[in-house]
């Protein structure tokens, strides 16, 4: 029974050791930085912090795009309030005089008639000019 446990026992122990050298070989190849997945995460890294500090940038620039654009829209209100209050103001103006009519025209000018009908006139193009487009 004994022998049988101890055979047992080899076994396992062997199989562990196969295991743990199959998997020290995936382990080299996946951080291996000239070429596998080490590369690729190398890559990334690199790739997430400048987007980190593009996002950053973008964030400064539009935080400074929303004050100019608070102060912005606080100035037209009050001009807004300043036009209608203008507005306002000139509802109480008196009307203004009534205005002179203007003196006649010198010359009345001729009545349109209503028979009268247009004409169209169609040129035809010269040869030359056909020539030159082509």
């Amino acid at each position: 029974m004994n022998l049988i446990a101890d055979i047992l026992m080899a076994a396992g122990s062997f199989g562990a050791a196969i295991y743990c050298y199959v998997l020290s070989a995936r382990l080299k190849k996946f951080t291996a930085l000239e070429n596998g997945m080490g590369s690729a995460i190398a890559v990334l890294s690199v790739q997430v912090d400048d987007m980190t500090k593009a996002l950053e940038k973008a964030r400064n620039s539009a935080s400074g795009s929303a004050t100019s654009l608070e102060g912005l829209t606080t100035r037209a209100e009050t001009v807004a309030a300043r036009i209608e209050l203008l507005l306002a103001s000139m509802h109480d103006l008196p009307d203004p005089a009534p205005r002179a009519a203007p003196p006649p025209a010198a010359a009345a000018p001729e009545p349109e008639d209503e028979d009268r009908k247009l004409r169209f006139i169609r040129r035809r193009s010269s040869r030359n000019d056909l020539e030159a487009a082509e």
